[in-house]
């Protein structure tokens, strides 16, 4: 996959050693830039709770560590919260089957490039009482052992039937890689003149498609080598409610609009070649409830418990939706948190700067349009494995 001259493609770069959401604390992190997952995340937290009460709950004299794990943890806070609902739940479920709790685990992982200290540094204390009963009574501490796992969970992270619960949110939209046909110049998939699938030919969202299921099934296959027998697995990635790959939703209106008119407007400035654009594609597949399915069915590994399209709403949170240009701010600080690493590595820090000025300024002129349609719908799965 090595490209010719200076045109070096996201694609050929080593993705997993590359991608993270933007780290750090400052005004385009993405730990400041979450809190509309946060919120979707709360309006979810009842499906959660079903899918936790189909896990197996060990009821022997000396259980090991109860284990669960956040796959594409990033670095906010979001993980946290989520990792402290489970333990809470589960705890409560072993209280009221009349048995002693165990002890637990939690992994944050995520790819190597991901800012661990960050979120390290934004865990709770550590509650060192040897009565587990009083570690979860204690407010503002945690109650779970802690380790990071660096690595792409479309391999095999951990040793086999040693994890309880899989927890993964707003991250299996995210592909291995660009298709490498999408910005082969030989190839009928070649994304011409687009950083992203929304609105492409149906040969390139052909090959999104395929990357997606070929990645969603090596996860699978991953998980099912890893989970207890009757642990579970609770699922939450950019989805659409169109048949047509070609309409990727709120991603391809954060994507496929001002984004991508940004980078049209580098090339007409003469500051991007168009070559250079061709070569940037937005790694990130919004996937139909029935491309999900096939690949979930044909592995068979997991039960299908729940799988539904759920409305997530908007990605911004604004505290004054009149004011244009905090909506502008708003939606390229977004994008720039979630894609911010990637055009710098393809463009510089620089013309990086320029671009998301201009998604900024664009933004802020559609502001009304960009409040009122840039919505997301996620797909929530909810697998058993017995």
């Amino acid at each position: 996959m090595a490209s010719k001259g200076d045109n070096v493609a996201v694609c050929n770069m080593k993705l997993e050693r590359l991608l993270s959401m933007k780290g750090g604390k400052g005004q385009d992190s993405y730990a400041n830039n979450s809190q509309a997952q946060a919120m979707h995340a709360r309006s979810m937290l009842h499906l959660l709770e079903e899918t936790l009460e189909n896990v197996h709950l060990n009821s022997s004299a000396s259980p090991p560590p109860f284990t669960a794990v956040d796959l594409g943890c990033s670095s906010g806070a979001n993980t946290i919260h989520i990792i402290d609902f489970i333990v809470k739940h589960i705890s409560k479920r072993f209280a009221s089957a009349g048995i002693d709790p165990p002890e637990f685990t939690a992994f944050f992982s995520d790819l190597p490039s991901n800012d661990f200290n960050t979120l390290f540094q934004l865990l709770p204390p550590l509650v060192s009482n040897s009565c587990m009963e009083e570690c979860l009574a204690a407010d503002g501490n945690r109650s779970y052992f802690v380790a990071g796992v660096p690595g792409s969970f479309y391999r095999r992270l951990f040793p086999a039937r040693t994890i309880d619960f899989f927890h993964s949110a707003f991250s299996l939209h995210w592909l291995s890689q660009v298709p490498e046909s999408v910005t082969d110049k030989r190839s009928a998939a070649y994304n011409r003149g687009r950083v992203f699938i929304h609105g492409a030919g149906e040969k390139t969202t052909t090959a999104y498609k395929r990357q997606f299921q070929a990645d969603l099934a090596e996860f699978l296959r991953a998980r099912a080598a890893e989970v207890k027998r009757g642990g579970a697995m609770f699922l939450v990635c950019l989805g659409r409610t169109s048949v047509d790959p070609t309409d990727q939703g709120g991603a391809g209106l954060l994507f496929g609009t001002h984004f991508q008119d940004a980078w049209d407007d580098l090339v007409r400035e003469g500051l991007v070649a168009a070559e250079k654009r061709d070569g940037f594609n937005i790694p990130v597949y919004a996937p139909s409830l029935q491309d999900f399915k096939e690949v979930v069915e044909a592995d068979g590994s997991f039960a299908i418990e729940k799988l539904v399209v759920y409305k997530g709403g908007s990605p911004l949170v604004v505290s004054e939706p009149d004011d244009a240009s905090e909506v502008g701010r708003a939606f390229a600080s977004s994008c720039r948190s979630v894609a911010g690493v990637l055009v710098e590595a393809h463009i510089g820090e620089e013309l990086s700067n320029k671009l998301f000025s201009r998604v900024e300024r664009r933004a802020t002129s559609h502001a009304k349009d960009v409040l009122v349609n840039l919505q997301f719908f996620h797909i929530v799965a909810s697998l058993s494995f017995t």
